[in-house]
């Protein structure tokens, strides 16, 4: 068996964003800068308490090209939105 790529590697690297205590637009804008600086294919996680962002992300996401892949909320209260990049 061979060991991945730099490539694989790369997509498998998440990139995470601590968006905790910002508001609406913040924690999105956030999330696009991050995603900008990655390739396509490559994942970011995204750490927001703020409520929009449960209808900011998608929005961003769907209008970006980019691809949700899950939100799981966390003890502390924040959610967490694994985002791949179109």
């Amino acid at each position: 068996m061979s060991a991945p790529d730099e490539a694989d590697a790369a997509t498998d690297a998440v990139a995470e964003i601590d968006a905790r205590h910002l508001l609406c637009p913040l924690p999105v804008l956030r999330l696009r800068k991050a995603l900008l600086a990655l390739p396509s294919g490559a994942r970011a996680a995204l750490v927001a308490t703020d409520p929009a962002a449960v209808l900011d992300v998608p929005h961003f996401c769907a209008e970006g090209g980019h691809r949700l892949l899950g939100t799981t909320p966390l003890a502390c209260g924040a959610r967490r939105y694994l985002v791949q990049r179109g």
